[in-house]
């Protein structure tokens, strides 16, 4: 949103083609797609949460890039983080609306995965066979 008020309204179809290296939508294509920003963005489809359920949740991912993905978006307005004013501060995650309409597709793109990854594994199989 911030990006369009600073914008002219006949720029946003340039700062919508993901296939332009210099456009901004190769960026938000990033943030989303990157490893971690999709399980995180997923994860959160059934909630909030803080930050040490999401460690806990989606393995392998070191505390310090779980941090700096929802740093990131958070930037990019996909995310909200909410801090509680208790003793210790509790800080937790949960998706905005433009979030949330982003997961709807997320999910079925993770439905496709598992239904098919078995096939991608034996189609990588016979390549590397192949190809030896």
């Amino acid at each position: 949103m911030a990006v369009r008020s600073q914008v002219r309204h006949d720029d946003w179809p340039s700062m919508s083609d993901a296939f332009n290296s210099d456009c901004p939508a190769r960026e938000v294509l990033d943030h989303i797609t990157s490893r971690w920003g999709i399980l995180i963005l997923t994860a959160l489809g059934a909630g909030p949460l803080r930050f040490s359920e999401l460690h806990a949740m989606i393995g392998g991912i070191s505390e310090k890039m779980l941090s700096q993905t929802l740093r990131t978006l958070v930037r990019d307005g996909l995310i909200a983080r909410t801090v509680e004013p208790t003793t210790p501060p509790r800080v937790s995650y949960e998706l905005t609306a433009l979030g949330r309409g982003l997961t709807e597709s997320l999910h079925q793109f993770l439905g496709w995965i598992r239904q098919n990854t078995v096939e991608v594994v034996a189609a990588q199989r016979r390549y590397d066979r192949q190809n030896r």
